[in-house]
């Protein structure tokens, strides 16, 4: 590391950091330009997975794939919140195999701020990737039935999700070193992501599998904002459902706070 680059982490949350990421932010944005397929795969995929739910499930288990629809949309939205901790992770790994992470640990600039760029950009992409969804469920017969608020209170919510998630995306980018050692952990994500309420109602579920299912901070997201869009209470089998909103938030606060130090810190290591 050169002697001018300031030690990795001293200025996490100074005003300099941010601006630092908002250029490692553009760097990515820019390589994503150059890549508009994989960009509408990216939006496509979760209104493929949106579709083939609702046509698959919705007749059994809500009577119509409409009233399914109107059930299942917030827990997709929740569901693509956690799917984007993939392209971080592979992205984190695949700088690390090409020396590209040493090329940015040379520069003069916080290994906090090539961190918090990666996931700013990431982010970036999930709000486009929210409206994509959104306007499908529109098409599908979806409504914002609790007002304009309450629902940019739900979107705001899936974005924090997002945030949380990232922080452990880039931990295990980093941890990984090589996209090839990520395999393990993608084949994960899908379980994770499907043992939860997003397609299914948690008190038709066996009860240990329901407390299970709650307990996934994804849960409490999608049932945060089905709460939040519907204007409507939803019940549940454990402490967890009946305080989605809180517990939301805090599990998101201790992702954030565990991975970002944890993230910094293999940073640091690399190399060593």
């Amino acid at each position: 590391m050169s002697a001018t680059t300031p030690p990795i982490g001293t200025t996490f949350g100074s005003t300099s950091l941010f601006r630092e990421a908002l250029v490692i932010a553009g760097r990515t944005l820019l390589h994503w330009r150059a890549q508009p397929g994989l960009i509408a795969v990216n939006l496509l995929f979760p209104v493929m997975i949106l579709l083939m739910m609702g046509g698959l499930f919705g007749g059994a288990v809500a009577g119509s794939t409409g009233d399914y629809f109107v059930y299942v949309l917030p827990g997709v939205l929740a569901l693509n919140m956690m799917f984007g901790i993939e392209a971080t992770m592979t992205a984190l790994a695949s700088d690390a195999n090409k020396t590209v992470t040493d090329r940015f640990r040379s520069l003069p600039i916080s290994g906090g701020a090539v961190l918090l760029g990666r996931v700013l950009a990431d982010l970036l992409t999930s709000v486009v990737e929210l409206v994509a969804l959104s306007c499908a469920g529109f098409l599908l017969g979806w409504r914002w039935e609790n007002g304009i608020l309450p629902a940019l209170a739900a979107y705001a919510l899936l974005l924090t999700l997002r945030f949380s998630m990232l922080w452990l995306g880039v931990f295990i980018g980093i941890r990984a070193g090589k996209p090839e050692a990520l395999m393990g952990v993608q084949i994960l994500v899908w379980p994770i992501g499907f043992l939860s309420t997003v397609f299914i109602d948690p008190r038709t579920m066996p009860t240990f599998l329901g407390w299970i299912a709650e307990l996934n901070p994804i849960s409490a997201v999608a049932t945060s904002a089905r709460e939040l869009f519907s204007g409507r209470q939803i019940e549940g089998v454990s402490w967890a459902a009946t305080h989605a909103l809180p517990y939301a938030l805090i599990s998101q606060a201790v992702l954030v706070a565990v991975f970002a130090a944890l993230g910094v810190r293999a940073y640091r290591r690399l190399g060593q």
